[in-house]
């Protein structure tokens, strides 16, 4: 199973050139991939191009961009532009992201999320595949090389991976919610009359040896999912149904992550000594995962490098 870094992922109070160091550290550790994702902070795109900057091997993939934000030619050129700027591979992964970004960050619609992904994703792996420019335009850069990721959850999310993408990825599940979709996939791609499958990925948060403030980070993160379908009965199955029950009732992130235990943070992560957290990245294999994106928690772990040095790729 592969294991990459994932430097920029949601948004929180950490500050925000931590990404940046966060992917230097991924590069001299010798992972072979960083993620930059995008939100109301980072464009993805000059994240990544400053991040190859300050780096020497790793490929770099910008995303999950959602696809209500940007059109099909932004992303290839901006894959491109990076790879070009870098002198390595940059993919783009894309997202259907969610109404607080797109409506109320960017004051678009986001009018029907999965034929959407979908028609942005088969855009897309045209221009990666070296489609050139309308408009008479000449293609004056070479595609960008990387990955086509696409993030998904739902059935019609994973049909437009199962048809275009390289690879797709998934966001803070537990290895029972990894063995379902990994046979959605499956099905999927048989489905799509596809005669490769795409790779299975996941970010997942990670803390080794965590003190008070990781978990007060890794909480955190959980606390917006407990809401979310196929999420909330994840963490009811585990044990904390009360937590889901406040959070459906409008309770704040901060009062639910004074509720959660902190068994609450290794529902969907990686959480404990390096022999626990390798055991639990076992599991994830095992479920069918072909690759986890590390999303180091750094509260209480200055730029994830305790979690990330006990986890490096072994010469």
């Amino acid at each position: 199973m592969e294991i990459s870094v994932v430097a920029a992922a949601r948004e929180d109070d950490r500050p925000p050139l931590e990404a940046v160091r966060v992917a230097e550290l991924a590069d001299r550790l010798g992972y072979g991939e960083v993620w930059l994702g995008e939100g109301p902070t980072w464009d993805a795109f000059a994240l990544a191009a400053a991040v190859g900057q300050r780096t020497r091997r790793v490929t770099l993939t910008a995303g999950p961009v959602s696809v209500h934000v940007r059109d099909a030619a932004s992303l290839a050129r901006g894959a491109a532009g990076v790879a070009a700027l870098t002198g390595r591979p940059a993919g783009v992964a894309l997202g259907a992201s969610s109404v607080r970004v797109v409506e109320e960050v960017h004051g678009l619609a986001r009018t029907k999320p999965a034929a959407t992904l979908r028609e942005r994703a088969r855009q897309v792996r045209e221009y990666l595949d070296g489609a050139g420019w309308g408009g008479g335009f000449t293609r004056r850069l070479p595609p960008g090389g990387g990955t086509l990721t696409v993030a998904a959850f739902g059935d019609r999310a994973i049909a437009a991976a199962a048809a275009y993408a390289d690879r797709m990825v998934l966001d803070l599940v537990s290895p029972a919610q990894a063995a379902r979709l990994r046979r959605k996939l499956d099905e999927a791609v048989a489905a799509e009359g596809r005669g490769s499958r795409p790779r299975l990925a996941a970010w997942l948060p990670v803390a080794v040896d965590p003190v008070a403030d990781s978990y007060r980070h890794l909480l955190g993160s959980v606390a917006g999912y407990l809401t979310v379908r196929g999420y909330a009965e994840v963490f009811e199955e585990a044990g904390f149904g009360e937590a889901v029950a406040r959070a459906a009732a409008g309770a704040s992130r901060e009062e639910l992550v004074a509720a959660l235990p902190r068994e609450a943070a290794g529902v969907v992560g990686l959480v404990g000594d390096v022999a626990a957290v390798r055991a639990r990245l076992a599991e994830y294999e095992a479920a069918g995962l072909d690759e986890v994106a590390l999303v180091p928690v750094t509260g209480g772990d200055p730029d994830g490098e305790r979690s990330l040095r006990a986890l490096a790729p072994q010469d």
